[in-house]
């Protein structure tokens, strides 16, 4: 068992920043988000199975599903979206295990965001969370993503609250500022994480 920090915070709070800040000190990222996708990728099990359930309309011509498209069936029926976690869930949880096994940094970075909706917090060693205001999230989510402040409202009404967040964390960074500031933070904080893990492989020696 490799000693896992939880890497999590809403939308448009700097996730990747951070991440990569991290992988340039030589940190192995384990990113929820990908392996979401990857496992549903054209000729994996998982989207036949979308395929099947939603209809040939969910996949695109080159045999990719239509994401945008799933996600706006699944929003207001939660039934359906209960059926998806129900299928997706343990096989991004199984392939997630898997790349921490693989992985041969001291410690891996593991960037969920619904970690608290999803009460995933307790599969890690230790979680940061990368804080910002609901106003920042709205601003950099409508510039970077070239939405509707109604748009990312409902976005972040679906989410877990600041609150919430700020409750399971045992780090935090502050990332309203600029992306400049999170330097000194992370290398802070990847100096604790290579002491921790030190001492969890201690632990766990027989």
């Amino acid at each position: 068992m490799r000693y896992t920090v939880a890497l999590t915070g809403g939308i448009g709070s700097g996730k990747s920043t951070v991440a990569n800040a991290f992988a340039r000190l030589g940190i192995n990222i384990i990113d929820a988000d990908i392996i979401a996708r990857q496992v549903v990728e054209p000729g994996k099990p998982a989207l036949k199975a979308i395929e099947e359930h939603f209809g040939r309309e969910i996949i695109a011509e080159d045999g990719s599903l239509k994401r945008r498209v799933l996600r706006e069936r699944i929003f207001s029926h939660p039934e359906e979206k209960a059926w998806l976690n129900a299928l997706l869930h343990p096989l991004i949880q199984q392939e997630t295990q898997c790349q921490i096994q693989r992985a041969t940094s001291p410690y891996v970075l593991w960037v969920v965001p619904l970690l608290v909706e999803n009460a995933l917090y307790k599969k890690a060693n230790r979680v940061l969370v990368i804080d910002v205001t609901p106003e920042t999230q709205l601003k950099r989510t409508m510039r970077r993503d070239d939405v509707t402040r109604e748009h990312v409202e409902q976005i972040l009404a679906a989410q877990a609250t600041r609150d919430a967040r700020l409750a399971v964390a045992d780090d935090v960074i502050d990332n309203n500022g600029t992306a400049d500031a999170i330097a000194s933070d992370v290398a802070h904080l990847h100096a604790k994480y290579l002491q921790l893990a030190a001492q969890f492989v201690s632990q766990e020696k027989p």
